[in-house]
């Protein structure tokens, strides 16, 4: 995932909101094939081992070594494509329908990011199994995914089943840098898709005792934006100082960005998790969320959730400065001084009127706000009946019950392009973790190997069900 994880949620109990109410209980999980339990762990394994850094020449490699498995595994050779060059790849593989409804898009990414081996305790590309956990870059971010999306497809290319509507595999080869292989993808196949599910978002929560607790659908994301402030004097030395200072004027408007707050914002994706999540937490916090929910002109229940890192992400836009520039002698009255401050935007709020807002805040005339780069803003997708139906069945195959619990990601994923083609995307990776165990982008990053069976119980009965 670029830039960030989704939140993790503080640990629920109990059943959730009547919109995800709990089917009956079933006797037992549905049993997974041993033969596609290992196929699974073995590409898993497999992709890990391939050091997909943006940079490293090896995205190549990737693409190749899963268009094999796809097309060996009875994919026509024509319909699994490579585009791009370099680490610029991208893979596009069509499983055939039987109909002329709208495709079902699957999304993921073959990249990863850096990992130097001597910074960790093994070698981070080449995967080890131990203690219930596969360790190696890219083992929760997000070769897993990549490879309950193959094993998934290959399982049902060997069962024979014809989806009435094309199911098409996006990989992506450089979502954590420009996106700009993502952005190809949603170009190609974004304008006639029904929907898109992604696998490098959403997901189940364990309690410290490793006991499921709740599995959120990532349903909508917020805006990435840098937003660049720059003021600029004449400058001189340093034994004449005047009545402006570029490092000052600077330091002032740094001031003022940091203690202001952005209108505090709900959607149907936020409102729902705010009051599934509050009534169990309980509490402050957990009164606070229920008020919130209800009011989000509600300014102790907006403090209180502001004041916990776990939750101000998803109570409107954010924007703090990230990097700093100025100066360019130690003997000399600054030319130009520069802060870099990143925005996570809500959704259905604009680029430009967040740059508005700055420009307004710093009241500095003389001073330069502008947006980096091209960000790409998108509203959240609808919380659509067929696809929660579908989340609840194949959910209750491996935990009857749990509560499932809408989520808005405070970071970015590929989804971001999709959505603003108009696609409802939406985070459904059957990966179950406690908060403890996620090290995505950080050192020995692990997953567990027990996720294997119900995130491929998940994603097959979503493409099933879905692609009927």
């Amino acid at each position: 995932m670029r830039r960030a994880r989704p939140l993790t949620i503080s640990l629920l109990a109990g059943a959730a909101v009547a919109l995800f109410a709990a089917q009956p209980t079933l006797a037992a999980p549905t049993p997974i094939d041993p033969a596609q339990h290992r196929q699974m762990l073995d590409i898993w394994k497999k992709m890990i081992s391939i050091p997909t850094v943006h940079g490293r020449g090896q995205m190549a490699a990737m693409a190749n070594y899963v268009a094999g498995l796809l097309r060996e595994g009875g994919f026509a050779a024509e319909d699994v494509r490579i585009e791009g060059s370099g680490d610029d790849l991208s893979l596009a593989a069509r499983y055939r329908g039987t109909g002329k409804g709208k495709p079902i898009l699957l999304s993921g990414h073959m990249d990863v990011v850096e990992a130097r081996p001597s910074d960790w305790t093994r070698d981070p590309f080449v995967p080890v199994e131990e203690n219930g956990f596969v360790y190696g870059r890219g083992a929760l971010d997000m070769k897993f995914g990549d490879a309950v999306l193959v094993s998934t497809l290959l399982k049902l290319k060997a069962e024979g089943f014809r989806p009435s509507r094309d199911i098409i595999l996006l990989l992506s080869g450089d979502e954590e840098t420009a996106m700009a292989t993502t952005a190809r993808l949603a170009e190609q196949y974004g304008g006639n898709a029904e929907l898109l599910l992604n696998a490098d978002g959403g997901g189940g929560l364990l309690d410290k005792q490793g006991k499921p607790v709740a599995f959120y659908v990532q349903g909508g994301e917020k805006t990435y934006a840098d937003i660049e402030i720059s003021v600029t004097n004449p400058g001189g030395h340093s034994s004449r100082p005047g009545a402006t200072n570029a490092i000052a004027d600077l330091a002032r408007a740094i001031d003022r960005i940091a203690a202001y707050r952005f209108p505090a914002q709900t959607n149907e994706i936020t409102r729902a998790f705010f009051k599934a999540t509050g009534k169990q937490i309980g509490g402050a916090t957990g009164a606070a969320m229920l008020r919130f929910a209800d009011d989000p002109g509600d300014a102790d229940a907006a403090a209180t959730l502001r004041a916990d890192p776990e939750y101000v992400g998803i109570t409107g836009t954010t924007c703090v400065p990230t990097m700093l520039n100025g100066g360019h002698a130690l003997n000399a009255l600054p030319q130009k001084a520069t802060v870099s401050v990143n925005c996570r935007i809500f959704p259905g709020v604009s680029v430009e009127n967040v740059r508005e807002t700055l420009a307004r805040l710093i009241e500095n005339p003389e001073a330069t706000v502008t947006i980096l780069d091209h960000p790409l803003a998108s509203d959240a997708s609808p919380l659509r009946p067929d696809l929660m139906k579908a989340v609840r069945k194949g959910i209750d195959q491996s935990f009857p019950g749990l509560p499932i619990v809408p989520q808005m990601a405070a970071g970015a994923t590929d989804s971001l392009y999709f959505r603003a083609k108009g696609v409802p995307s939406y985070g459904v990776l059957g990966m179950f973790i406690k908060p403890d165990d996620d090290f995505s982008h950080g050192l020995n990053e692990r997953a567990p190997v027990a996720s294997i069976d119900p995130a491929l119980r998940l994603m097959k009965t979503l493409i099933v069900d879905l692609s009927r």
